[in-house]
């Protein structure tokens, strides 16, 4: 049985969001143009101030740069941050997943090395797990690298890294050993690549938004040093999996098409028709209701419990109410040209960028399995 637990957010963290908003009203050049998702704002410079305020890496030991608070003082920022449509893309996967992931299975040196300029807003990092034709299949994985003298040396192929044409490091799983038997989870490994100077191969993958966030990463006969492994050899499966758990289950996961609500509730106005009425109350209530479940993760992070079914439960929700939103609001938007401007952008960015929502971080149909297994239904 799955059971969230129930969480209320603590008076200091709820005191923290007023001043998430007036960092953000000091800062409006960040924010000219609202972002309709977290992974369109690639603005270094916001991110170093965030980085200066503390809030990146919140929940990480001040030995490592953190600021050892909280992880519903950490769900507070996210949610801020997000609602506001601020760049945050340059370092988010660092402080979403990279850094918790070296928190747990790296060596001392890598965190001393790479965690501190991550919460200073200065590392970015991609994440290294879908290759081309293998879907979410994660297993499949077909990138291998080999024991040298010296290292690791490094051959196949990444896609779907976002913004890696512009970040530091991929955490890249790989095959260290062949499988035994149908045991596919066995040999994989995870390496730390240096995406501007070990000879990594990026090239830039256009999408119908126009942006060139996605990459393909090809690796022919990539050299890495030796302690560039993260965690022990053959132990990639298991980190890989909890590393999931923080990608899944943030509020980032029911808040890509925010934007849009934001924009119609500005277009309908303070007496909206009734039909707009109705279509506000459906969205908040599930807005409310998904909120409540991702708050619950972070309650349960923060409680140092294994999440990794209802982090899934969280994003496979969380992608169906980003994709009924804006069609939602569609339905009920006044046919006034001018009154529907700033929506209508709103709402033609969500529509551009939907088709990854149900993708990244895992496909539906792959989420759903996790579930059904982690109910005992498979």
């Amino acid at each position: 049985m799955l059971e969230l637990d129930r969480v209320t957010l603590p008076e200091a963290s709820e005191a923290l969001r007023a001043q998430v908003r007036a960092f953000l009203a000091e800062h409006p050049e960040h924010l000219a143009e609202p972002n309709s998702d977290f992974t369109t704002g690639h603005d270094p410079a916001f991110s170093r101030k965030l980085g200066e305020r503390g809030w990146i890496g919140m929940t990480w030991p001040a030995a490592y740069g953190g600021g050892e608070r909280s992880f519903f003082d950490r769900y507070v920022v996210t949610e801020e941050l997000l609602a506001a449509g601020a760049p945050v893309s340059a370092h988010w996967i660092a402080d979403r997943q990279s850094g918790p992931l070296l928190l747990r299975f790296g060596t001392e040196a890598q965190k001393q090395a790479y965690l501190p300029p991550i919460t200073r807003g200065e590392a970015y990092f991609s994440i290294g797990m879908s290759e081309p034709n293998t879907g979410s299949d994660l297993a499949s994985v077909r990138t291998s690298a080999k024991q040298v003298d010296g290292g690791w040396v490094i051959n196949g192929a990444k896609i779907w890294t976002t913004d890696a044409h512009r970040n530091h490091f991929l955490i890249a799983l790989v095959r260290t050993a062949p499988p035994e038997g149908k045991n596919r989870h066995v040999g994989l490994s995870q390496i730390i690549v240096d995406l501007r100077n070990d000879g990594a191969k990026v090239r830039p993958i256009r999408n119908m938004a126009g942006g060139e966030d996605f990459n393909e990463i090809v690796f022919e006969d990539v050299l890495v040093p030796e302690d560039r492994v993260v965690g022990e050899p053959g132990n990639g499966w298991k980190q890989v999996t909890s590393e999931l758990s923080f990608e899944r289950s943030g509020p980032e996961r029911f808040l890509s098409a925010f934007r849009v609500l934001v924009e119609f509730v500005r277009m309908v106005g303070a007496d909206p028709a009734p039909h707009e009425a109705a279509v506000i109350g459906r969205i908040a209530a599930h807005l409310m209701t998904l909120r409540r479940m991702s708050a619950s993760v972070a309650g349960m992070l923060n409680d140092g419990k294994q999440v990794d079914v209802e982090a899934a439960l969280v994003k496979e929700l969380g992608n169906n109410f980003e994709k009924w939103l804006p069609e939602l609001t569609r339905l009920a938007a006044p046919a006034d040209r001018d009154a529907r401007r700033a929506w209508r952008t709103a709402y033609e960015q969500t529509q551009l960028l939907s088709p990854s929502f149900t993708l990244r971080g895992g496909t539906r149909e792959i989420l759903r399995g996790v579930i059904a297994r982690g109910l005992g239904l498979r």
